[in-house]
Protein backbone atom coordinates (compact mmCIF):
# COMPACT_ATOMS: atom_id res chain seq x y z
CA UNK A 1 0.00 0.00 0.00
CA UNK A 2 2.86 2.09 0.72
CA UNK A 3 4.26 1.85 -2.43
CA UNK A 4 1.38 2.64 -4.17
CA UNK A 5 0.95 6.03 -2.30
CA UNK A 6 4.50 6.49 -3.39
CA UNK A 7 4.09 5.91 -6.71
CA UNK A 8 0.98 8.26 -7.07
CA UNK A 9 2.70 11.13 -5.50
CA UNK A 10 5.72 10.62 -7.82
CA UNK A 11 3.37 10.36 -10.84
CA UNK A 12 1.41 13.33 -9.26
CA UNK A 13 4.69 15.33 -9.53
CA UNK A 14 6.09 14.25 -12.82
CA UNK A 15 2.83 15.68 -14.38
CA UNK A 16 2.98 19.29 -12.92
CA UNK A 17 6.19 19.37 -13.13
CA UNK A 18 5.84 18.50 -17.09
CA UNK A 19 2.96 21.14 -17.00
CA UNK A 20 4.98 24.16 -15.90
CA UNK A 21 6.83 23.74 -19.17
CA UNK A 22 4.11 24.56 -20.79
CA UNK A 23 5.82 27.49 -23.92
CA UNK A 24 2.22 29.65 -25.18
CA UNK A 25 2.82 30.18 -29.05
CA UNK A 26 4.23 33.35 -30.52
CA UNK A 27 2.30 36.32 -30.35
CA UNK A 28 1.56 37.47 -33.69
CA UNK A 29 1.53 41.05 -34.56
CA UNK A 30 -1.79 42.29 -35.75
CA UNK A 31 -2.17 43.27 -39.28
CA UNK A 32 -2.28 46.85 -40.00
CA UNK A 33 -4.87 46.73 -42.32
CA UNK A 34 -8.78 47.13 -41.84
CA UNK A 35 -10.72 49.19 -39.81
CA UNK A 36 -10.45 49.24 -36.20
CA UNK A 37 -12.06 51.53 -34.02
CA UNK A 38 -11.70 51.81 -30.46
CA UNK A 39 -10.19 54.30 -28.12
CA UNK A 40 -6.23 54.23 -28.99
CA UNK A 41 -5.12 57.64 -27.73
CA UNK A 42 -5.83 61.16 -26.81
CA UNK A 43 -4.52 64.93 -27.23
CA UNK A 44 -5.25 67.96 -25.36
CA UNK A 45 -4.33 71.19 -27.58
CA UNK A 46 -4.38 75.16 -27.24
CA UNK A 47 -3.63 77.67 -29.86
CA UNK A 48 -5.09 80.78 -31.67
CA UNK A 49 -8.00 81.88 -33.84
CA UNK A 50 -6.02 83.95 -36.79
CA UNK A 51 -9.62 85.03 -38.12
CA UNK A 52 -12.38 85.84 -37.07
CA UNK A 53 -11.24 88.04 -33.87
CA UNK A 54 -7.92 86.24 -32.89
CA UNK A 55 -9.82 84.12 -30.45
CA UNK A 56 -8.08 81.75 -27.52
CA UNK A 57 -9.00 78.27 -28.59
CA UNK A 58 -8.66 75.00 -26.56
CA UNK A 59 -9.64 71.26 -27.40
CA UNK A 60 -8.99 68.09 -26.95
CA UNK A 61 -8.92 64.85 -29.86
CA UNK A 62 -9.40 61.35 -29.67
CA UNK A 63 -7.33 58.87 -31.75
CA UNK A 64 -10.67 56.89 -32.56
CA UNK A 65 -9.24 53.88 -34.96
CA UNK A 66 -8.14 52.84 -38.26
CA UNK A 67 -9.81 53.47 -41.24
CA UNK A 68 -9.14 50.71 -43.97
CA UNK A 69 -5.48 51.00 -43.04
CA UNK A 70 -3.51 51.81 -39.89
CA UNK A 71 -1.85 55.37 -41.00
CA UNK A 72 -5.66 56.68 -41.92
CA UNK A 73 -6.90 57.50 -38.89
CA UNK A 74 -10.28 58.62 -37.57
CA UNK A 75 -10.32 61.64 -34.75
CA UNK A 76 -13.20 63.58 -33.07
CA UNK A 77 -12.16 66.58 -30.73
CA UNK A 78 -14.12 69.36 -29.26
CA UNK A 79 -12.78 72.80 -28.89
CA UNK A 80 -13.81 76.36 -27.15
CA UNK A 81 -12.91 79.87 -28.17
CA UNK A 82 -12.88 82.44 -25.84
CA UNK A 83 -11.82 86.25 -25.66
CA UNK A 84 -12.57 88.57 -28.25
CA UNK A 85 -16.27 88.30 -28.92
CA UNK A 86 -18.70 85.69 -28.55
CA UNK A 87 -17.38 82.18 -27.04
CA UNK A 88 -17.29 79.84 -29.47
CA UNK A 89 -18.23 75.59 -29.39
CA UNK A 90 -17.18 72.86 -32.42
CA UNK A 91 -17.29 69.49 -32.70
CA UNK A 92 -15.43 67.92 -35.11
CA UNK A 93 -14.98 64.74 -36.72
CA UNK A 94 -12.11 64.18 -39.59
CA UNK A 95 -10.05 61.61 -41.52
CA UNK A 96 -6.20 62.28 -41.18
CA UNK A 97 -3.63 60.24 -43.02
CA UNK A 98 -0.25 59.65 -41.45
CA UNK A 99 2.82 59.91 -44.09
CA UNK A 100 4.78 58.01 -41.97
CA UNK A 101 4.46 55.46 -39.25
CA UNK A 102 4.28 55.99 -35.35
CA UNK A 103 8.27 54.70 -34.51
CA UNK A 104 9.49 57.81 -37.05
CA UNK A 105 10.90 60.62 -34.83
CA UNK A 106 8.66 63.29 -36.89
CA UNK A 107 5.08 62.31 -38.14
CA UNK A 108 3.35 64.52 -40.39
CA UNK A 109 0.09 64.18 -41.43
CA UNK A 110 -2.81 65.79 -43.31
CA UNK A 111 -7.10 65.20 -43.76
CA UNK A 112 -10.10 66.46 -43.71
CA UNK A 113 -13.54 66.38 -42.05
CA UNK A 114 -16.33 68.36 -40.83
CA UNK A 115 -17.57 70.52 -37.67
CA UNK A 116 -20.49 71.61 -36.29
CA UNK A 117 -20.26 74.90 -34.89
CA UNK A 118 -22.01 76.83 -32.71
CA UNK A 119 -21.88 80.09 -29.99
CA UNK A 120 -22.65 82.40 -27.21
CA UNK A 121 -26.64 82.54 -27.67
CA UNK A 122 -26.85 80.46 -30.40
CA UNK A 123 -30.82 80.09 -30.32
CA UNK A 124 -30.85 83.75 -31.32
CA UNK A 125 -29.01 83.21 -34.54
CA UNK A 126 -30.98 81.58 -37.59
CA UNK A 127 -27.46 80.32 -38.90
CA UNK A 128 -26.52 78.38 -35.64
CA UNK A 129 -25.61 75.79 -35.44
CA UNK A 130 -22.95 75.78 -38.78
CA UNK A 131 -21.86 72.90 -41.17
CA UNK A 132 -18.46 73.42 -41.26
CA UNK A 133 -15.88 71.86 -43.86
CA UNK A 134 -12.10 71.04 -42.74
CA UNK A 135 -8.97 70.67 -43.59
CA UNK A 136 -6.22 69.89 -41.33
CA UNK A 137 -2.07 69.97 -41.67
CA UNK A 138 0.11 68.83 -39.11
CA UNK A 139 3.19 66.81 -37.65
CA UNK A 140 3.99 65.29 -34.03
CA UNK A 141 7.36 65.12 -32.67
CA UNK A 142 8.77 62.35 -30.60
CA UNK A 143 8.56 63.82 -26.88
CA UNK A 144 8.76 60.74 -24.55
CA UNK A 145 7.92 56.72 -25.36
CA UNK A 146 4.00 58.03 -24.64
CA UNK A 147 3.63 61.24 -25.56
CA UNK A 148 4.74 63.54 -29.14
CA UNK A 149 4.39 67.25 -29.20
CA UNK A 150 1.74 68.63 -32.25
CA UNK A 151 1.74 71.36 -34.41
CA UNK A 152 -1.00 71.48 -36.71
CA UNK A 153 -3.12 74.03 -39.13
CA UNK A 154 -6.74 73.96 -39.04
CA UNK A 155 -8.56 75.60 -42.52
CA UNK A 156 -11.89 75.52 -41.30
CA UNK A 157 -15.68 76.36 -42.80
CA UNK A 158 -13.63 76.49 -46.05
CA UNK A 159 -11.07 78.26 -45.34
CA UNK A 160 -13.05 81.52 -43.56
CA UNK A 161 -11.45 80.37 -40.23
CA UNK A 162 -7.87 79.47 -40.04
CA UNK A 163 -6.49 77.96 -36.39
CA UNK A 164 -3.26 76.95 -35.40
CA UNK A 165 -2.42 74.68 -32.56
CA UNK A 166 0.20 73.56 -30.05
CA UNK A 167 -0.21 70.24 -27.89
CA UNK A 168 0.77 67.06 -26.41
CA UNK A 169 -1.13 63.92 -28.09
CA UNK A 170 -0.42 59.96 -26.68
CA UNK A 171 1.85 57.79 -28.85
CA UNK A 172 0.00 55.13 -30.23
CA UNK A 173 1.95 51.33 -30.02
CA UNK A 174 4.57 52.09 -27.80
Amino acid sequence: MRQGWAALAAFAIATSLAAQEFHPPPVRRADDRGTRLGLFGFGVRGGIELSWGSQLILGTTLDAGNLFTARLRLRPSGEIGLFRGPNTYTGSLEAVYRFTGDEQFATPYAGGGFSVAGHDRCGADPNCPAAWVNVVVGFELHYRSTFNWLLEYHGMDAFRRNRVYVGLTTRRGN
